[in-house]
């Protein structure tokens, strides 16, 4: 059996939109948001899909609404965590 490259875990594309709304993409470097979506990806529950269309027409309102407030207190919870932990710079 071979997985499907479509795959995803759809709280990726929810990740991601909330980064670009706060406008992170534009003030951290690629570490830093490489690290936070590490990180809130690993505080939220895994949710698999092949098509972005499944969750439109399938995703009742009000847990879209959820899983959106998940990713909010996951991004602020994560941003805390690695500002508060700054990596040290490579001296090489």
């Amino acid at each position: 059996m071979k997985l499907d490259d479509d795959i995803h875990n759809y709280y990726e594309h929810l990740v991601l939109e909330k980064i670009e709304a706060l406008g992170l993409n534009q003030n951290k470097t690629a570490d830093y948001l490489a690290d936070l979506t590490c990180l809130v990806l690993n505080q939220l529950p895994p949710r698999y899909i092949r098509f972005e269309v499944d969750m439109a027409f399938y995703l009742p309102q009000s847990e879209r609404r959820q899983m959106e407030m998940n990713v909010s207190h996951s991004v602020n919870n994560a941003c805390k965590y690695l500002d508060a932990h700054p990596k040290e710079e490579s001296l090489e």
